[in-house]
């Protein structure tokens, strides 16, 4: 493992849309006209979370630890993948120093929901809210997230010694 006191790590997560009425985004259910396909909540904010902090100390990703074919995560709430992924951090000597998280979408729209977004996963992962950035950004309509099929996220963060 590495002697330098900080590690980067960046995430990617997407799932698209389909049948329901509301997403969830970094922990938050966010009234939607669609919900989102996917084996678990389909948090795209939390799986690019927990991906950006597994890749920081070369963990693998989200799908090595919760694999979508175990019938135990289907369903499941992200906010405890979160929890597990900062737990190995952890377990390893380090912690989450800030996370930079942007999701992308035409909608629906994540200003309104990204304080409570940001104070969630602040909690989960014991840090400061001031230590986590929820944002966002549309593609001005191009690609799969312009035409309403789906919906993206993008998470950095660095990991600190503990």
């Amino acid at each position: 493992m590495s002697t330098s006191g900080f590690r980067i790590g960046q995430g990617f997560d997407v799932h698209a849309f389909g049948e329901g009425d509301h997403v969830m985004l970094g922990g938050v259910r966010v009234p939607h006209a669609r919900g989102i396909v996917a084996h678990s909540d389909g948090d795209v904010v939390l799986h690019a979370l927990c991906d950006a902090m597994l890749g920081a100390l070369a963990l693998g990703d989200i799908g090595r630890h919760f694999p979508p074919s175990d019938p135990q995560w289907k369903g499941a709430d992200s906010r405890a993948f979160v929890r597990h992924c900062d737990h190995l951090v952890r377990n390893l000597g380090w912690k989450v120093g800030n996370a930079d998280i942007t999701v992308i979408c035409e909608r629906p729209k994540v200003g309104p929901h990204a304080d409570e977004m940001r104070r969630l996963i602040a909690f989960d992962l014991g840090i400061d809210i001031g230590d986590v950035s929820v944002k966002a950004t549309t593609t001005e309509k191009l690609g799969f997230t312009g035409r309403g099929e789906g919906i993206a996220a993008q998470a950095a963060c660095l990991l600190v010694r503990a």
